[in-house]
């Protein structure tokens, strides 16, 4: 059996969260170690799905992205909310996403959102404001190093064509920028996409077959998913789920 689907991009990352709630690696990191979640507006469904209520989400972003000029009301954001770190399940006060890798092992889970994704590699990038890498660069190292988990939640509206590595050396260069430039962190782990998540979810199979959108629709993807009938059926229903909970979200 096969459907066609359209995702809003609030649809496709609320989506994307229920995958990574559902991942074995992050379920046992829940019940027997530690699970650290970052900012982003993808991470803020993430910390939904896995804490079971809602969260401040407006407040549970770093940096974002809004148009240059007519911005709608409503979308300030800010990152005045406690990262959200859990050990056992339990949220740990007072210890924030970059400072919680030193307390994690291998097996557990840090889960970061990504701006870029070049889904044939498999490798997502991290625009970088901070002159001291942000977040991923304060952890990566310990990452790589403890073999601890890295879950990247990151739609496939943020695809590029191009080598991710050769994106982030191309932006590097030395070379003058007119009202400057961030970096590009090219980084690889578990990506998650929507096609991951209607896998782990539903056990369908996913194609992007187009993408864009008007009137709310901007950024939209249309999927082509196919399994059997009560899988795709299962996955109609989560996706169905998705809207009611990001109906009218502005991000």
């Amino acid at each position: 059996m096969k459907a066609h689907v359209k995702l809003t991009v609030a649809e496709s990352k609320r989506l994307i969260a229920k995958g990574v709630a559902a991942m074995e690696i992050v379920k046992k990191a829940l019940a027997e170690g530690m699970v650290s979640v970052a900012k982003g507006t993808t991470n803020g469904r993430v910390a939904e799905e896995i804490l079971g209520k809602k969260i401040d989400r407006a407040n549970y972003v770093t940096g974002n992205v809004t148009p240059s000029k007519g911005a709608r009301e409503g979308t300030k954001v800010s990152a005045s909310l406690p990262d959200i770190v859990l050990k056992k399940g339990e949220i740990v006060a007072d210890l924030d996403s970059v400072v919680s890798v030193a307390e994690m092992k291998q097996g557990d889970v840090f889960i970061k959102g990504c701006n870029a994704l070049n889904y044939n590699q498999k490798m997502g990038g991290i625009l970088i404001g901070h002159n001291r890498g942000g977040t991923i660069g304060g952890t990566l190292g310990t990452i790589v190093a403890r073999k601890i988990h890295l879950v990247l939640p990151v739609g496939l509206e943020k695809s590029v064509y191009a080598d991710m590595n050769e994106i982030s050396m191309k932006v590097r260069e030395d070379d003058e920028y007119v009202g400057g430039a961030p970096s590009l962190f090219p980084v690889s782990g578990h990506i998650v996409t929507e096609i991951e998540a209607l896998d782990t979810l539903a056990g369908v199979k996913a194609l992007q077959v187009s993408a864009g959108g008007i009137a709310g629709a901007e950024g939209s993807v249309w999927l082509l998913i196919e399994g059997e009938k009560k899988q795709v059926e299962k996955a109609l229903k989560i996706i169905e789920e998705c809207r009611d909970l990001e109906e009218g979200a502005l991000f």
